[in-house]
């Protein structure tokens, strides 16, 4: 076996990078030229409109397919560009509005690595005769055959836990993940600069992407209203106990656990507890409404051992990330009747529908991920779901006619 687990020797074995011009990626394409690999370097072109094409931090765009294209240049690589722009909007630029619109908090990066990269770029790989697709992710996959996949693989936390990108990769399937590699996975972050240097890269200083690459200045709410102008609908800030405190000018300007920026004051501190899409109202309490106790998921991508229908209503034991910047918490799955149900142990606060929930066997930096699915409904503490369902009950109107 050759580094990447597979049998050939590396000069008989095809590579394609996936390679958006940043450091990570453009290590990973010199690394496997060092071990002698035949190595093809893809970049996919994903936008392009104005400040977000300059803007530090931004990738697949501009500037970053030029230092995609010298970095192969200086490795000795051949290195292509592929038009993806009406694919990417269609899959991730469009469906992050209308999640917006929906009051939901999506995660565009966990959808552009389920569709474009890890569904067209590595299809495309496939049909260039390529032995595996390789990205810069920090993640770690490791041989898990059975008897009948020898070349299955399972999936684990990075070494570098700072880098840590298993929460944007929770959806890759099985089928995905038998197929990509993750050469930084055993590397920390300052390890790879180190290379990048060594090997005399021009992105070897070069800013980190940001996560919501195609958004200029970082503000998603043009973008929405951009795309959607008719959707950006002006409704009251209400209270959990019915008051109505003053108005907005979008649901898409809120999120939930948000506390700065309400725009209103009620003589407490106020949170964002929830977002009614139908009614255009974003509902604010105290912070211990925010307390959720369970979740329900959708679209679950389950990569375990054992199939998902396999864990019954007896339930799964594990550990659950609701945000990518939380650590994994101890949780309980079941899985009835087709619905995946995740108990949150100690709770969690400021979960939204949309997110993602992942799912792991253990707090620890060397966890295997079980794969996970996105938030579609969370259940709080009795009390608050009882005022929530008051609220859902009553129209606007009623409650102005009530806070008069």
């Amino acid at each position: 076996m050759n580094s990447l687990d597979i049998n050939k020797a590396p000069e008989d074995t095809r590579v394609v990078v996936a390679m958006s011009g940043g450091v990570d990626s453009s290590v990973v394409a010199g690394i496997l030229k060092r071990q002698g690999y035949d190595v093809l370097g893809i970049t996919l072109q994903l936008y392009d409109h104005g400040a977000a094409v300059h803007r530090a931090g931004s990738c697949c765009a501009g500037q970053d397919i030029d230092d995609a294209r010298r970095v192969c240049e200086t490795i000795g690589i051949p290195h292509y560009v592929l038009d993806y722009e009406k694919r990417f909007a269609e899959a991730v630029i469009n469906p992050f509005a209308e999640s917006y619109i929906a009051g939901e908090t999506p995660v565009p990066c966990i959808a552009c690595n389920q569709t474009v990269k890890f569904a067209d770029l590595l299809a495309t790989a496939r049909d260039l005769g390529a032995d595996a697709l390789a990205t810069g992710h920090y993640i770690r996959s490791r041989a898990n055959p059975t008897e009948d996949n020898p070349g299955r693989r399972a999936l684990y936390r990075p070494v570098d836990n700072n880098r840590d990108q298993s929460y944007f990769l929770f959806a890759t399937t099985q089928d995905q993940l038998d197929y990509v590699r993750f050469p930084l996975g055993d590397l920390p972050k300052s390890d790879t600069r180190a290379l990048a240097e060594e090997m005399g890269l021009v992105v070897a200083q070069k800013a980190d992407s940001q996560d919501i690459c195609f958004v200029p200045q970082g503000k998603y709410s043009s973008i929405v209203e951009k795309l959607r102008p008719d959707a950006v609908l002006t409704g009251d800030i209400v209270h959990l106990d019915g008051r109505v405190l003053g108005t907005h000018d979008g649901i898409l300007r809120y999120t939930i656990g948000q506390r700065r920026g309400i725009g209103v004051s009620a003589g407490e501190p106020l949170y964002v507890v929830y977002i009614d899409a139908r009614t255009a109202r974003v509902i604010v309490g105290p912070k211990e409404a925010l307390e959720t106790k369970s979740v329900t998921l959708r679209d679950v991508n389950w990569l375990g051992d054992e199939p998902l229908d396999a864990i019954g209503p007896e339930g799964f034991e594990c550990f659950a990330k609701v945000r990518s910047t939380r650590p994994p918490k101890p949780a309980r799955v079941t899985h009835i009747d087709g619905v995946t149900n995740v108990e949150l142990i100690d709770g969690e606060e400021g979960v939204a529908a949309g997110q993602a929930c992942v799912l792991y066997s253990s707090p620890d930096d060397n966890a295997r991920v079980y794969g996970g699915g996105f938030i579609k409904k969370s259940l709080r503490d009795p009390k608050t779901e009882q005022m929530l369902q008051e609220l859902n009950e009553r129209s606007p109107l009623e409650n102005t006619a009530a806070s008069a």
